[in-house]
């Protein structure tokens, strides 16, 4: 780009333009759309600012991903190909980490592939609570220079100081435990961590630990909710046992198909999240803290 032109830009997907312009002005870069027409055979044409700087950070959320992947390939490449010199991927929400190795054979290893799909294109990572299992280093997932995992967990924090007393947190399963400490041990809430048996994609089972929930007010806290129905069954539970109260804080919203009305079938009176995932429920930006973080990365 000319000596005129930003130094640094954000360019953001269809799908994630409003956050990805709070990242811009935050980060004080500019900001410009990554247009994409799709085609009645489903191809994309995808169309990026002729002139770009040196460094390009390309802002999307990788939730429902297949078609997003190709589009994100797309852009990365086209923006090699115009001049930047450095890309980075600002995903908030991951796509593809939970299959880290085959469960059966002949099954791809998910992760694996992705994660060198983008190392191919990216040589910064930013993300935000990121799914991983077996492999516990974003680095090892995701093979790029610079991979950056960063937790939502004081953000959340700092929402529930503002919108609710002290609740006591429940994390849904052993997964979330991470999660439900770093949120509450930092403004002294009670927490607890239920026990959950998979049966299948929609059948679990939840046991509650052994705290006084009767007249409490309760919040269920949990990295990704997708079908909802772990939560579902820990909200239907709470209940039973007297909860006063039921709300959901969760970092990404995925919330398939009637997750939500399932919710507040079962007498979920709120559910929060942060807007890693756009959906209804947003109610924390992340754009503050990965702002911080494209800082660091100067």
């Amino acid at each position: 780009m000319n000596s005129a032109g930003p130094t640094r830009l954000v360019l953001g997907m269809p799908s994630y333009r409003a956050s990805a312009a709070r990242l811009a002005a935050a980060a004080g870069y500019a900001y410009a759309d990554v247009d994409i027409h799709t085609f009645p055979d489903g191809e994309s044409r995808v169309r990026l600012p002729a002139l770009l700087p040196d460094e390009v950070v390309i802002c999307v959320s990788l939730d429902r991903p297949n078609a997003k992947l190709v589009d994100l390939e797309l852009t990365a490449a086209t923006a090699r190909h115009l001049g930047a010199g450095r890309v980075v991927l600002v995903a908030p929400y991951l796509c593809y980490m939970r299959q880290d190795r085959a469960f059966h054979p002949g099954e791809a290893v998910s992760q694996q592939v992705i994660g060198h799909m983008l190392a191919r294109q990216f040589d910064t990572l930013i993300t935000v609570d990121p799914h991983l299992h077996r492999v516990h280093r974003l680095a090892d997932a995701i093979p790029v220079r610079r991979a950056v995992a960063l937790s939502a967990a004081p953000l959340m924090t700092k929402w529930l100081a503002a919108n609710s007393g002290q609740p006591l947190l429940l994390g849904p399963d052993a997964e979330s435990e991470q999660w439900v400490a770093a949120i509450a041990k930092p403004a002294a809430l009670d927490y607890g961590v239920a026990h959950k048996r998979r049966l299948g994609d929609r059948d679990v089972q939840i046991e509650l630990p052994a705290l006084p929930f009767a007249g409490r007010e309760v919040v269920l806290v949990d990295d990704v909710a997708s079908s909802g129905q772990t939560l579902i069954e820990a909200a239907r539970r709470l209940h039973d046992v007297g909860a006063a109260s039921v709300s959901v804080l969760v970092t990404h919203a995925l919330f398939v198909g009637d997750a939500v009305e399932r919710l507040n079938a079962e007498g979920v009176i709120r559910i929060a999240s942060t807007d890693s995932v756009v959906h209804p429920s947003n109610e924390i930006a992340l754009a503050p803290l990965l702002a911080r973080s494209l800082a660091q990365s100067v």
